[in-house]
């Protein structure tokens, strides 16, 4: 896949009008907040749907501005296509629309896979440091673009997962509606399931294709492994949940599922969490990274579009010169404030200033 051409008008502070990329290396120059970022985010939001920084889709409209409207012209297999996203204020809410050739996506399960995306920043370096909740998404970023399905079933278990919470808090103070706890396990059980076999076959693929990555970059000397590690027995699903309803009216919420899920890293059968170093940290999650390209390269037969925000700064030349060669033959778009780092010879440079193209 190859994005071919970009426009954005209101998103943040991004004003760019017909903006041709090279199908290799883009690399985006510029001082701190001229809109870099932002740049990034806003191919992330159309492959997505969501932004991965924002709270709220309205934040991502510049200020005393009512629309934004992003625009998206890629090449897959020969073939061509626009996407237009768009965020509009109204009222105090925002309302979101995208268009894949002049078609309304109608469900967001649709847009998934229209845009093959991987994203690399300085957080993800962070990813077997940082808690649960960062691999957990890690795992559902990636099979969202893999499985539309999968994307429905994880809404469905979070809206039921909300649902569940708020008669919790309900039967704290009345019971007379305890009877309505088993649809919401029964819900739970049923799109829980799903998920769980889902994500035990991503993580077992990714594993094999990683281990292998890290084995190269650290010549031999290490051995990577992941494990998923779910937050609830699959064989015990149903009754863990109904078997924790007391404790769980108690405290408001529910303890168990796979909104619990992790996944653990080891480094010659050693946490990489608990006792790795930064360095052996940043190598385990760049090998993760590398793996997900693969995947999406196995599993759709073509290469995505990477992003990496100003990660290169946290790399030392070594893991540098890996990343280079593994990414050569994939278009990749590139920030940072300097480019004396780049162990590349051909790229295409633009500089950024005030959310524009100079």
């Amino acid at each position: 896949m190859i994005l071919k051409n970009f426009s954005a008008t209101g998103f943040r502070n991004l004003e760019i009008k017909n903006q041709e990329l090279s199908p290799g290396t883009n690399i985006i120059f510029g001082n701190n907040a001229q809109g870099k970022t932002n740049f990034l985010e806003a191919i992330y939001f159309c492959a997505f749907g969501r932004s991965l920084r924002a709270r709220s889709d309205s934040e991502l409209i510049k200020r005393n501005e009512k629309i934004t409207h992003i625009r998206l012209e890629t090449e897959r297999a020969g073939m061509f296509s626009v996407l237009d996203a768009r965020i509009e204020l109204m009222g105090k809410k925002s309302v979101k629309s995208v268009a894949i050739d002049f078609i309304s996506v109608k469900h967001m399960k649709d847009l998934f896979g229209r845009v093959l995306v991987v994203m690399f920043s300085p957080e993800d370096l962070r990813l077997i440091k940082a808690g649960p909740s960062e691999r957990r998404r890690f795992m559902d970023m990636e099979i969202c673009q893999l499985s539309p399905v999968y994307y429905s079933d994880l809404r469905e278990y979070h809206r039921a997962l909300k649902q569940r919470n708020a008669l919790l808090k309900i039967l704290q103070k009345d019971k007379s509606q305890y009877d309505g706890l088993s649809i919401w396990d029964e819900q739970l059980t049923k799109c829980g399931l799903k998920i769980m076999k889902t994500r035990s076959a991503f993580v077992k693929k990714i594993n094999e294709i990683a281990a292998e990555i890290h084995k190269n970059i650290t010549r031999g000397e290490e051995t990577l492994e992941l494990e998923y590690k779910p937050g609830i027995s699959p064989d015990m699903f149903k009754k863990t949940i109904e078997g924790s309803h007391e404790k769980d009216i108690f405290r408001g919420t529910t303890s168990d599922g796979i909104h619990t899920d992790d996944i653990e890293f080891t480094i010659n059968n050693i946490s990489a969490r608990h006792f790795g170093s930064q360095g052996q940290q940043r190598t385990a999650a760049l090998s993760a990274k590398l793996a997900e390209i693969e995947i999406i390269r196995q599993s759709k037969n073509e290469t995505p579009i990477l992003l990496l925000d100003d990660v290169l700064s946290e790399l030392d030349k070594h893991r540098q010169k890996f990343l280079f060669e593994q990414i050569k033959n994939l278009q990749t778009i590139v920030t940072c404030t300097g480019t004396e780092e780049f162990q590349i010879k051909k790229y295409k440079k633009l500089v950024m200033e005030e959310g524009k193209f100079k």
